[in-house]
């Protein structure tokens, strides 16, 4: 009797041993098939995701593809259109070549004679700054502005007090002037009265325009008269107080103002020969 209890027991105990492994390895094999269900739906969302971009990708190259398109279209328009033009208007390719080689011939041409012209400025300018004494160059002023040259003179070195009658004083700077005048025959001169604003009181001059004009025509006379310079170079004029290169409120200011301007340029003639000979536009 024992014996069987004994037997019963050791059978209970393998069965339920039976029964306990049995359940552990269904739990594990869950348990393995949850993870891996787990890494099979992020792969599957992964992937998911890579398509939506893909197909978003897809859809732009279309659009983009489909501009170019467009774009190629209207191009190959505008070149239609183009070739049309220069058919009906019988321009070859080697007629444009020509033009805009003419173009470049005449573009050179200029800037040689500008070039030229810069590096004669320059000299006259040197020749005559060594000319005149320190103390004519306290008074006069010389510079190259855009291809010209100003010679700037004050007015009490010129002219009698309030009038436009050349002083002896001027003889000898005006000398040396109309040497450098002489020999650049190809140059205009201007010569420019200016005043400042201080009225004018005095017979026979009713304002500053005329002091102005009154004095540029006297040194215009006296280069022609005293050293012969060639009256059809010459040209007068005034702009009276209007043209200030210094306030009127101080009397430094207004000594600036109170000034003779010589004006030596290119002869316009020259120019106007320049333009002659630009080439012609075909349009």
């Amino acid at each position: 009797m024992f014996k069987n209890m004994r037997n019963k027991i050791v059978i209970m105990s393998l069965v339920a041993f039976s029964l306990i492994f049995t359940g552990c390895a269904s739990k594990k094999e869950l348990l393995d098939c949850q993870n891996q269900n787990r890494s099979l739906t992020e792969t599957f969302m992964s992937t998911k995701e890579q398509l939506a971009a893909s197909n978003a990708r897809v859809t732009s190259l279309e659009e983009q593809l489909a501009q170019a398109k467009k774009d190629y279209a209207k191009l190959q328009r505008s070149l239609d259109k183009s070739l049309t033009n220069a058919n009906q208007n019988n321009i070859s390719i080697d007629k444009l070549v020509d033009q805009i080689n003419e173009s470049n011939q005449y573009i050179r041409h200029l800037v040689e004679v500008k070039t030229k012209s810069d590096s004669l400025n320059m000299v006259l300018t040197n020749n005559l700054t060594r000319s005149l004494s320190k103390e004519e160059l306290k008074e006069v002023d010389v510079q190259v502005l855009k291809g010209v040259v100003y010679i700037s003179l004050a007015d009490n070195m010129l002219f009698k007090s309030a009038g436009y009658e050349i002083n002896d004083r001027a003889a000898e700077t005006l000398s040396k002037i109309a040497k450098i005048i002489m020999d650049y025959k190809d140059y205009d001169v201007l010569v420019e009265g200016n005043t400042d604003n201080v009225p004018i009181t005095r017979e026979n001059i009713r304002n500053n325009w005329d002091l102005s004009c009154l004095r540029a025509s006297s040194v215009v006379q006296y280069l022609q008269n005293h050293f012969g310079v060639d009256p059809k170079r010459l040209t007068a004029g005034g702009r009276g107080e209007y043209n200030p290169i210094a306030t009127n409120d101080t009397a430094v200011g207004k000594q600036r103002n109170r000034r003779t301007q010589i004006i030596i340029t290119p002869k316009l003639d020259q120019f106007m020969e320049l333009i002659d000979k630009a080439p012609e536009s075909n349009e």
